[in-house]
């Protein structure tokens, strides 16, 4: 590429809106452009770098005998109502209709239309496995687009989809992808980590992220050094105690508490530890309403929470409703006489004679013990915290940040029952179909390797996913000499395959040598008055080494890199 008369641009300042590091730099690079939130042209170099990414995820699916296909983004509504997914997906998903008044989506995911594919060719146990994937966008209405292109609308994945005749022809399948997602992200040059999940509105038996690890991360990966356990914080367990308590039960007594309405504040004014107060909070979950008690010291995950109610979308009740079924100010919420279903965390269990909101203002209980009210629901429902034993070897666990880039699931026999995806097996007896799902974000790969790959100067991209291997800087367009030896350096370099730019504008060699550090190419080429003697500087743009060497030298040394 010359870029004298190519598409090709910089900015000098920082991208005021963009609030990650990987979107200010791509977008100062000229890579991508926000043209509203969550919403990104992806500009020639940025498509590039995307084009290199998908052809290591290709290469390695194809390698597992994986078949490409291509699904259209515009999917009739009933497909995701067949599979129950349209109520899962809530206000994330896009709906629309067309003239006939035909209810559509853009597609959030291809589940439902993979398993039509599908169907159309298993009849027996003969016709499988098989697995077929694509790389395509997808379409979710998030409610906080953030982090340039790690949290966005619109985005491009690789989703792949395995079928198969039983639960261990799907553990093979998983196998292959799960190997074929090793590869593909080593390739790329992502430092990951492999963590348990949870299943989400995908469902299924089983999800496994691959998570970049970088402090812009959204989620936060636990993980045990000794035993190498490792899963996400929404779902994450430490070791608990839920043996019942040899403490002796004492009365429960109402106790005036003026002006305390938070934790620290009642147990300030009662001398208690906040590990001995029972915190009570009102959730909506769906259409219901729930009182979730939980020790004084800690937090809710509303994953598990959810998962504990089968409920889709969950949230704190707003003071109306708290205030409705405690009657009481917000503050003063507890279990006994809430006119609510109550979830209780399972540690609570070997708790007793603890604090609990009364119900009441300015009041609170002490020593109110598992007897006192009735539990419905109880179950793991709290947020780890760093430090906290690790539930298989009891050493203390970590936290690290990390980008979700990929993911697999062993999705079991879910989509096949909703969408009828049966074959006959040797007895001539009706089955459904066993599948797993396979995701790679495109985008958020990109996003990753800037925010594991870069200095103050700008991006510093791997081999692998450079959109050019090299740049020759030419000094000085006027001088004849130079000119022509950055000219026969071009040709040579891209015709022994090492894709190159030519900076042959009309700038000062700072500003050329300033962006091509930007834009992150592996190895800059300086053709400047040293032509004379035969000789080019070779820079390479990660370790700062600086060579000079003649051309066959370079040819050679290039090769070899």
């Amino acid at each position: 590429m010359r870029l004298s008369d190519k598409y090709f641009f910089t900015l000098r300042e920082d991208v005021k809106d963009e609030d990650s590091l990987s979107g200010n730099l791509l977008c100062k690079a000229g890579y991508i452009k926000k043209t509203s939130a969550g919403i990104y042209m992806m500009l020639p170099l940025g498509l590039k770098v995307e084009e290199k990414i998908e052809a290591i995820i290709r290469k390695n699916m194809n390698e597992t005998g994986a078949q490409e296909v291509k699904m259209p983004a515009l999917i009739a509504q009933e497909y995701y109502e067949k599979s129950g997914r349209l109520e899962n997906f809530g206000k994330s998903i896009y709906k629309l209709k067309d003239r006939s008044n035909k209810a559509f989506t853009l597609g959030p995911t291809h589940e439902e239309l993979f398993a039509v594919a599908a169907k159309m060719m298993i009849k027996s146990y003969k016709n499988m496995p098989f697995n077929l994937y694509q790389i395509q966008s997808k379409y979710r209405d998030e409610p906080r687009a953030r982090f340039g292109l790690i949290r966005v609308k619109e985005f491009v994945m690789k989703d792949a989809y395995s079928f198969d005749k039983d639960e261990a022809g799907l553990d093979v399948s998983y196998k292959k992808m799960f190997e074929a997602y090793k590869r593909s992200f080593d390739e790329m040059g992502i430092d990951y980590r492999i963590v348990k999940a949870d299943t989400g509105v995908m469902g299924g038996l089983l999800s496994e992220e691959f998570q970049a690890i970088t402090p812009i991360g959204e989620d936060t990966i636990v993980y045990c050094d000794k035993c190498h356990h490792a899963t996400n914080l929404e779902i994450a367990k430490s070791l608990k105690d839920t043996t019942p308590s040899t403490e002796e039960h004492l009365a429960k007594e109402l106790v005036h508490t003026p002006k305390a309405g938070t934790i620290k504040e009642v147990c300030d004014y009662l001398k208690k530890d906040e590990k001995a107060f029972v915190k009570t909070l009102i959730y909506r979950a769906d259409d219901k309403v729930y009182g979730v008690m939980l020790r004084g010291d800690k937090e809710v995950s509303e994953t598990k929470l959810a998962k504990a109610l089968k409920a889709n979308e969950i949230e704190l009740a707003d003071f109306a409703c708290v205030e409705e079924v405690t009657n009481a100010k917000v503050g003063f919420a507890g279990p006994i006489a809430l006119k609510c279903p109550i979830v209780m965390d399972e540690e609570i269990l070997s708790m007793a004679n603890y604090i609990t909101g009364a119900n009441k203002t300015d009041y609170h209980y002490i020593n109110v013990n598992n007897e006192d009210f009735k539990a419905d629901i109880i179950a793991d429902i709290t947020l780890i915290k760093e430090g906290d034993l690790c539930p298989y070897c009891h050493e203390p666990l970590k936290f690290t940040k990390g980008i979700e880039v990929g993911n697999t699931f062993k999705l079991g026999t879910k989509y096949s029952k909703a969408l009828d995806l049966t074959y006959l097996n040797k007895d001539n007896q009706t089955e459904y179909v066993w599948m797993g799902s396979y995701g790679i974000g495109i985008g958020r790969c990109m996003a990753a390797l800037v925010e594991q790959n870069h200095d103050e100067n700008g991006i510093i991209w791997p081999l692998s996913v450079a959109p050019y291997k090299a740049a020759i800087v030419l000094i000085s367009s006027k001088d004849e000499v130079q000119t022509k030896a950055a000219e026969e350096l071009y040709d040579l370099l891209n015709n022994n395959g090492i894709e190159t730019i030519l900076d042959d504008r009309e700038e000062r060699p700072g500003v050329k040598f300033k962006d091509m550090d930007l834009i992150g190419i592996p190895y800059r080429i300086t053709i400047g008055k040293k032509i004379n003697e035969g000789l080019y500087e070779l820079k390479d743009r990660r370790s700062g080494e600086v060579k000079e060497l003649n051309k066959n030298e370079l040819l050679d040394l290039l090769n070899r890199l």
